[in-house]
């Protein structure tokens, strides 16, 4: 892959201006699908709440007192009216609050990032601006761009911190989202239809050798149509 590893580069309006050579160890490598599925696995595990609960009988209100006497009645035997097969009783093997955080190894986020990258480089849905030279931010100069690089429902923005006018351009966009280049996960990249790059970021994520994911590893969806 590492003879195709090229991007199309555009203007700031849209036009396009040529191809844009990318890092082969980053952006050329052969995707690995079974790393990227756990990684991506363990991303959104890592974003549940676990806040679920159940009560058992035992914390259940009420029920302390034998519902009828044990034999003579014809009836099964019963010690308490919060057991789990009574109206208003207990939830059994019900969840309870819990981590579902998976340890993933650095490497295998690494890896797995690269892959995501390489995939869609090889698809064509890389796209390159020399520089975001806008005077003000306005949204519709923003869409505007998006059309002229025929940029999918889904794109991911990879802005510098000090962007502050593209990245008001685009925040208002719906199917948009922004990430700085240390920030981009596997999870990022595969759930955009088009990745967006500036000459100065993507160079920074081909000379990062160390990814420095966060944590949480995970960027929320901001609500892009599928």
């Amino acid at each position: 892959m590492a003879d195709t590893c090229t991007a199309a580069l555009f203007t700031s309006d849209g036009t396009r201006e040529g191809e844009v050579r990318l890092n082969p160890e980053i952006f050329g490598i052969e995707p690995n699908r079974p790393v990227m599925h756990q990684v991506v696995t363990a991303q959104l595990a890592g974003a549940r709440s676990g806040t679920a609960s159940t009560k058992t009988r035992g914390e259940v209100r009420g029920g302390g007192r034998k519902p009828w006497r044990q034999k003579g009645l014809g009836r099964a035997r019963q010690g308490s009216i919060r057991a789990p097969h009574f109206v208003g009783g207990g939830v059994a093997f019900g969840p309870h609050p819990r981590s579902y955080a998976q340890r993933t190894p650095k490497k295998m986020k690494r890896l797995a990032l690269r892959s995501a990258l390489s995939a869609r480089v090889a698809e064509g849905n890389v796209k390159v601006v020399q520089t975001f030279d806008w005077q003000e931010p306005k949204t519709k100069r923003a869409r505007a761009f998006l059309d002229g690089v025929d940029a999918g429902h889904k794109v991911l923005v990879v802005l510098g911190r000090n962007d502050r006018i593209p990245e008001r351009s685009f925040r208002n966009l719906r199917g948009v989202a922004i990430v700085e280049p240390g920030q981009l996960t596997t999870y990022d990249v595969l759930w955009a239809d088009t990745l967006v790059f500036t000459t100065d970021t993507v160079g920074s994520v081909g000379g990062q050798g160390t990814y420095d994911i966060t944590e949480t590893d995970f960027v929320e969806d901001t609500g892009g149509e599928s």
